[in-house]
């Protein structure tokens, strides 16, 4: 019978299996007893080192993200793909490069050259229509003013259909209205209703149909060097700026009015087609985000920036309208040498662009920037009514066509800046582009109505669109002290 006593002792051999199948925790005594210390010391600091390479990489992610929300082409994304936040853009690993991203660049380029072109173009033609057209300065520039109100209120609502899967329906159709504004306004006879329904209400809806879908389409395919692509994708602007108003200068004289429209149709159906063909949405459709976010209107800094910009808006035009009409009226300059002045201020455009948003990025913040610029444009307003030279013009050109430049180009940068949550950048981006809309729909028929009021006189309007820069620029100071309190050296 002492036999049986021994046979209990198997029992506990389960045990041991069952130590090494909780090793996690290491106060456990069978399993100091399996591992030698230094094993032991050796897997603690494996754990220690795993857990901080992962805080590391999650620290890198968040910073990649805080770096990408200063970043100009991510606030664009934002602004323009309502309801995609930057995280959400950064799980997307866009392709970075490759021959279908460049050349999307280059359709997002020709894009632009078609839309904001001729946009910054209009000079030209305002300063032609004042010479053939039964009507006043500020009536002629409604057809401007239009382009651009179509452009950003419709930039709101087609900036989705990227989103929503319609982006070729769209495009296409812009295209097609865009084209056909330029060519029924070569055969408009001289008729200002006409040109008005075609140059700009058809190619007002046009270019609001193609000009956000491309430039939202293209982000897509860039991360780390989208303020790259979407920098030349947007000097498009610059290029319509130089080329237009160089294709009249030239044409015009020669060959008369409606064939140097046809030309510029022509040149702006094969970017067009170009740009269809290049084109192509890389992402799958998603659900778009709201329209409106109210709670917005509750914050002191976003208010103030939107009247900010509503009110520098509102006279930043006056001068890329009137310019080449001042020219000929005050300074009595020919045809040729007005446009020339327009050149010269589309083309130091290019520049304008970019610096700025690199200094804002690196060093001083686009807000902090964006204040002393705004002046520097209004000043440049009130100094205007002095010129009274051709050179002194050229001059003028110039300077104000940098910094012109840069509040276009660091309006959205800084508006994306100011939303504190990211995810509704888009929507609250696309309200305060269609609150700026409004004003550029009345601020350059206001300044010509102020110059037919005045005799014919440009001060009237130069003073004017000078003020509301300035207003402007004080109360987008008072956004930044709503901002960031009295501390001048906080990045902004």
């Amino acid at each position: 019978m002492p036999q049986p006593a021994p046979q209990p002792a198997p029992a506990p051999t389960p045990v041991p299996m069952a130590v090494p199948m909780a090793p996690p925790a290491d106060a456990d005594a069978d399993d100091e007893k399996a591992d030698s210390p230094s094993s032991s010391m050796s897997r603690r600091s494996s754990r220690r080192s795993t857990r901080s390479s992962r805080e590391s990489r999650e620290d890198e992610v968040r910073e990649v993200e805080v770096v990408e929300v200063v970043d100009m082409g991510l606030q664009l994304t934002c602004s323009l793909r309502s309801g995609v936040g930057p995280r959400e853009l950064e799980l997307e690993k866009p392709p970075d490069g490759g021959a279908r991203a460049w050349l999307c660049v280059l359709g997002v380029h020709l894009t632009v050259f078609t839309t904001w072109g001729f946009i910054n173009s209009f000079g030209v033609f305002q300063a032609y229509y004042a010479t053939t057209l039964a009507a006043s300065p500020s009536t002629i520039s409604w057809i401007g003013s239009i382009q651009i109100f179509l452009l950003f209120t419709l930039g709101t609502f087609t900036g989705r259909a990227l989103d929503a899967g319609y982006f070729f329906a769209v495009y296409r159709l812009g295209s097609v209205l865009v084209l056909l504004g330029i060519f029924t306004t070569s055969i408009s006879g001289g008729s200002f209703a006409r040109i008005f329904l075609s140059q700009g209400l058809c190619c007002g809806l046009g270019s609001g149909l193609i000009f956000c879908p491309a430039l939202a389409l293209s982000s897509t395919y860039f991360r780390r060097r989208r303020s790259l692509a979407l920098g030349i994708g947007a000097s498009g602007s610059a290029t319509g700026g130089i080329v237009i108003p160089l294709v009249v200068q030239t044409l015009l004289p020669r060959i008369g009015f409606a064939w140097t429209v046809r030309c510029l149709g022509l040149i702006c159906t094969v970017a067009l087609l170009v740009a269809n063909v290049v084109l192509k949405p890389r992402l799958k459709p998603r659900k778009v985000g709201s329209l409106v976010e109210w709670k917005a209107f509750r914050e002191p800094t976003y208010v103030l920036f939107a009247i900010g910009m509503f009110l520098s808006f509102t006279g930043v035009y006056f001068a890329f309208f009137y310019a080449s009409s001042f020219a000929r009226s005050i300074l009595s300059l020919s045809i040729p040498s007005s446009f020339t002045t327009l050149i010269i201020m589309n083309a130091v455009g290019l520049p304008g662009r970019i610096l700025p948003n690199y200094l804002a990025d690196r060093r001083l913040g686009p807000l902090n920037l964006l204040i002393p610029i705004t002046l520097t444009v209004s000043l440049l307003l009130f100094v205007w009514p002095a010129v009274m030279s051709q050179t002194g013009l050229y001059i003028w050109a110039g300077a104000y066509g940098v910094a012109a430049a840069g509040i276009q180009s660091l309006f959205p940068a800084t508006l994306s800046s100011l939303t504190t949550d990211l995810e509704r950048a888009g929507t609250r981006m696309g309200m305060v582009f269609t609150i700026v809309s409004f004003a550029c729909l009345t601020g350059t028929p206001v300044g010509g109505a102020l110059v037919q009021a005045a005799g014919g006189e440009y001060w009237a309007g130069q003073v004017f669109a000078g003020t509301c820069v300035l207003l402007g620029g004080l109360v987008l100071a008072a956004a930044r002290v709503a901002k960031t309190g009295w501390k001048w050296r906080v990045k902004a």
